[in-house]
């Protein structure tokens, strides 16, 4: 079979990386909005909750739905993926990097199990079937090898990003939503209301602590133990600060101290923290770019400053040449 040659693979690569474009414009163009999803999901919960179901799904339904999620996690279950003792820490990053339906776990597993044989066969066929690259013949099996370990390790890298993307942004709304916090607690509002007005509020400006927000206040309604409620909302999100925020809850909640004061220190901390790291970014900006600016700007100013006086010299040594 007829080998791919380099300029195939330029042409393929160029190929994906024009669709890929096209699918960015396609994304930004897209007008969404970002809490609809979430809604979906806490009009579940809550619907769940109001059932009497919080930590399990019921077993013994009369009617199961069959569908591509449902006969994954089945295969999932026969294979024994979702049964050993790290099942649990697995749930919990998946919920914090907003994955909170029942199936995420069956198919983050099975993706760390197919991903490296799918990939593997690709290099298999890619480099011993269609011939690509046999100029290279002999790193063909460290290409292989290395498309494996990408398939193993690309689940954890997806969900590690989109952890360490949503915890940034609660980060970045949570000194906003407690100055609403203070004036709700100042207005009057018991804590379910003053979450639920938050979250409200910060609907389209942070959708990702709104959501917790929305959700903790539906817990506090329907859960028994207000502990609990609070409890959940600090293990859903693995942020510091949100979990010194559920401990000011807590206390107040149980002592009674005063709520507006408290969240208003802590609104104030988190502002100079925040202000304190983009110094911080400030900061590191001239040590960032000075590798950009070497490789990228230096190169291009000296050949615009030295290329004509090299075109000079080298003219005159021709004609030098020429009349010698």
């Amino acid at each position: 079979m007829a080998g791919l040659t380099m300029i195939d693979i330029i042409s393929l690569g160029a190929g994906l990386a024009a669709a890929l474009v096209l699918v960015t414009i396609y994304q930004a163009a897209l007008v969404r909005d970002p809490m609809q999803a979430r809604m979906k999901h806490l009009n579940s919960r809550r619907d769940a909750l109001k059932a009497g179901v919080v930590t399990r799904q019921r077993r013994n339904s009369p009617v199961k739905k069959l569908d591509s999620v449902t006969l994954l996690r089945d295969l999932a279950n026969k294979l024994k993926l979702l049964q050993n003792e790290q099942t649990k820490k697995l749930s919990d990053m998946l919920v914090q990097a907003g994955f909170r339906s029942k199936d995420a776990l069956a198919v983050y597993q099975l993706a760390r199990l197919v991903l490296p044989m799918t990939l593997g066969l690709v290099a298999v066929l890619l480099f011993y079937g269609l011939g690509a690259m046999q100029n290279m013949a002999k790193f063909h099996p460290l290409f292989a090898i290395a498309m494996v370990f990408a398939g193993l390790k690309a689940p954890d890298i997806f969900v590690a990003n989109k952890k360490a993307q949503r915890t940034d942004a609660i980060r970045k709304g949570l000194p906003d939503a407690l100055d609403l916090m203070v004036v709700c607690a100042e207005a009057g509002l018991t804590l379910d209301a003053a979450l639920t007005r938050v979250a409200r509020e910060l609907g389209k400006a942070s959708p990702e602590l709104a959501e917790e927000f929305s959700l903790a206040a539906i817990e506090l309604g329907f859960l028994q133990d207000r502990r609990e409620a609070l409890l959940n909302l600090s293990n859903r999100v693995d942020l510091p600060d949100l979990r010194g925020v559920v401990t000011t809850l807590i206390q107040a909640e149980k002592y009674g101290t005063p709520l507006a004061g408290s969240l208003r220190v802590l609104s104030s901390e988190f502002r100079n923290e925040r202000m304190l790291r983009a110094e911080a970014k400030a900061a590191k900006l001239p040590a960032t770019l000075t590798v950009p600016l070497i490789v990228f700007i230096l190169p291009t100013l000296f050949v615009v400053l030295l290329g004509p006086a090299a075109c000079k010299v080298a003219d005159d040594f021709v004609g030098n040449s020429a009349l010698s």
